[in-house]
């Protein structure tokens, strides 16, 4: 196994780790807007955490800038996305859960 091996397991693992808790999360909860929140946040770090792994692994800077930068377009997508799914849900009258 070799040194970037190494160090790129432990950084994809984690990533896989926030993709399922993103989904546990969005299963789990109890309306869209905390579902969004959840599913959004950790798809967005999780990404991140594969990206960091797929970089270190490729060993070249101009395959870990093009990971990046789709990795940058995926968070401004997902947000915006999101905020449409939210805007949406308010207008057909979804309310907030509360305790």
């Amino acid at each position: 196994m070799t040194t970037s091996s190494m160090l790129a397991l432990p950084l994809l693992l984690i990533g896989v780790c926030f993709f399922f808790a993103g989904t546990v999360g969005m299963l789990r909860l109890p309306d869209i807007f905390t579902r969004l929140h959840a599913l959004t946040k950790a798809d967005n770090v999780g990404l991140g955490f594969i990206v960091a792994g797929l970089a270190v692994m490729s060993g070249q800077f101009l395959i870990a800038l093009k990971l990046v930068l789709i990795w940058g377009l995926v968070l401004v997508s997902a947000a915006t996305t999101a905020h449409l799914i939210a805007q949406s849900a308010v207008r057909k009258g979804a309310k907030p859960w509360k305790r």
